[in-house]
C-alpha cells in the first residue's frame, strides 16, 4: 500500500468516517511484518485490536429479558411492601395514640406553680439570664466560624496574586524569546553578509 494511501486510510479512522471495509484493509495491512517506519504506534493499535476478545453481539430477544427482569424486581418490591406497609400502619398509630396520651395526661402537671408574682418574676429572669448566657456563648463560636469563612477569599486572592506574577514573569520570558531569536537573526545575516 503506497504511503498517501495509508495516510488517507488513517485519517479517515482517526476522524471515525472510515467504513468497516477499510478499517478491514488497515488490519490487515498492520497485521504484516513489514510495516513502514514511523508507523509502529499504529501496528500496535491494530495488532491489538486483532488480539483482542471479539465482542459478542446480543442476542435477538435481549431487551426482552432485560425489560422482564425489571419487571420481577418491581413486582417482588410491591409484593414487599404490600406485606410490610400493613403492620407498620399499625405501628405509627399505636405511637400517635400512645403519646397522644402521654401529653394530655402529664397536661395536669403543668399547672401554675407560683402564688406569689415577684417569686414567679425571679424565675423568670433567673431562666432568660440563663437562655440570653448560652445565646451569647453561641454568638462567641460562631465569631470564630465567619473567621473561618474569610480564609478561603483570602486564599483566592493570594492565588490570583500569583496568577499575576506568573503572566508577568510569563511576559518578560516572551520579551526574551523575542530578543533572542532577534539576535539569532543578526548573527544569520552577519554570517551571510561575510
Amino acid at each position: 500500500m503506497k504511503k498517501e494511501e495509508l495516510d488517507r486510510l488513517l485519517e479517515k479512522y482517526y476522524n471515525g468516517e472510515s467504513t468497516e471495509e477499510e478499517e478491514r484493509t488497515l488490519s490487515v495491512f498492520f497485521d504484516n511484518d513489514d510495516v513502514p517506519a514511523g508507523y509502529e504506534t499504529e501496528k500496535a493499535i491494530f495488532r491489538y485490536y486483532l488480539s483482542a476478545i471479539p465482542f459478542p453481539e446480543p442476542s435477538v430477544d435481549f431487551e426482552q429479558k432485560i425489560l422482564s427482569g425489571i419487571d420481577k424486581s418491581q413486582k417482588s418490591s410491591v409484593r414487599f411492601l404490600h406485606y410490610v406497609l400493613p403492620p407498620l400502619g399499625v405501628a405509627a398509630g399505636i405511637l400517635i395514640l400512645a403519646g397522644t396520651w402521654f401529653y394530655f395526661s402529664r397536661q395536669n402537671d403543668f399547672q401554675d406553680t407560683f402564688t406569689d408574682p415577684q417569686i414567679a418574676y425571679a424565675e423568670t429572669m433567673k431562666i432568660l439570664l440563663g437562655v440570653s448566657s448560652q445565646l451569647n456563648d453561641a454568638e462567641r463560636a460562631l465569631t470564630r466560624v465567619s473567621v473561618i469563612n474569610k480564609l478561603p477569599a483570602q486564599t483566592l486572592k493570594n492565588i490570583s496574586r500569583s496568577g499575576r506574577i506568573i503572566e508577568q514573569s510569563l511576559e518578560n520570558l516572551s520579551s526574551l524569546h523575542e530578543a533572542i531569536d532577534e539576535s539569532n537573526y543578526s548573527e544569520g545575516e552577519i554570517e551571510k553578509n561575510n
